[in-house]
């Protein structure tokens, strides 16, 4: 998920774009490089207009662009919170049918779910149209 973390801040989303859809990766159409920059520039940046790379955005469907900009705020937030893999970890749970977004917080994450966390958990439910319920475990 951190795939361009050289690239300078203000540009990182497009850089991400660019560089996955011109990637020597063997197999994939160009609508299947589409989706994987969308869902990079979605990694690190909340919003895909405006950007030099809008024509290309029509190679897939509008449900493949959603699709994309959910996984990437996923992987954006995600981030945030899951640093290490040994360390006591809380869950993201999906819940499609209420739509509900079920976040488990163990204590060790508490410290780590600032406000800025929170603002990518809520893009994240705004993309998915969901209510969030957060729990911290005790």
């Amino acid at each position: 998920h951190d795939v361009s973390w050289r690239a300078h801040p203000d540009y990182r989303a497009e850089t991400c774009f660019d560089n996955a859809t011109r990637a020597n990766l063997g197999g994939l159409k160009h609508s299947e490089r589409v989706f994987l920059g969308l869902a990079l520039l979605h990694r690190y940046s909340n919003k895909r207009y405006g950007t030099r790379f809008e024509d290309l955005y029509q190679l897939i469907d509008e449900k493949s662009q959603k699709d994309a900009e959910i996984l990437g705020k996923a992987m954006r937030f995600g981030s945030m919170l899951w640093m290490t893999k040994d360390a006591e970890r809380g869950t993201l749970r999906w819940f499609p049918k209420k739509k509900l977004l079920h976040l488990r917080l163990t204590p060790e994450m508490v410290p780590l779910f600032g406000e800025v966390a929170e603002a990518r958990l809520m893009s994240l439910a705004s993309s998915l149209d969901a209510q969030v319920e957060i729990k911290n475990l005790r």
